[in-house]
């Protein structure tokens, strides 16, 4: 597995809610209740122990231990929660983490390399895969197996055909 110690980042604190240091989150997955299955996250250089969550706008509230007042919760502001990536629930067959494709080389199925995965993002019809060129120029191509036959923890290979 691709680094298994590297942190992946699950959410962000975007603020106090309350006076009672509960936090407003901006989450980066599939929402509050996949952040359930871990009890501490690392946020900068402390630990959090969370204590509950539950889903707010298109975020979460979360209370942790360490944080007790409004004071401290608004300190927190900005701070990152990740965790790392071997605490991560293991994957079926032909999924895969974001986390774990970007930065990964980029090869075509004619062999030629192309570059590397610096984004992924979804308009709401599948994952996008944004592929920066060594020249700088971007391009995207769908996550399918037509155009993406292959992906390893060591590169992507892109269909020739889906090449720009």
């Amino acid at each position: 597995m691709a680094n298994a110690d590297r942190p992946v980042t699950l959410a962000a604190i975007a603020g106090a809610h309350g006076v009672r240091g509960e936090v407003r989150l901006k989450l980066f997955g599939e929402g509050a209740e996949t952040l359930r299955a871990f009890s501490v996250f690392a946020a900068g250089d402390r630990k959090l122990t969370l204590k509950s969550i539950r889903p707010a706008n298109q975020g979460a509230v979360a209370t942790f231990a360490e944080i007790t007042d409004r004071s401290g919760a608004e300190a927190l502001r900005g701070t990152v929660l990740t965790v790392p990536r071997s605490a991560l629930p293991p994957l079926g067959e032909g999924e895969y983490y974001h986390h774990d494709l970007l930065g990964l080389p980029c090869v075509s199925t004619d062999g030629s390399a192309i570059g590397e995965v610096v984004a992924i993002d979804n308009f709401g019809a599948g994952d996008i895969l944004e592929i920066a060129r060594p020249d700088g120029k971007r391009f995207m191509v769908p996550m399918n197996v037509r155009a993406v036959p292959i992906w390893t923890d060591d590169g992507v290979t892109i269909d020739a055909a889906f090449v720009e």
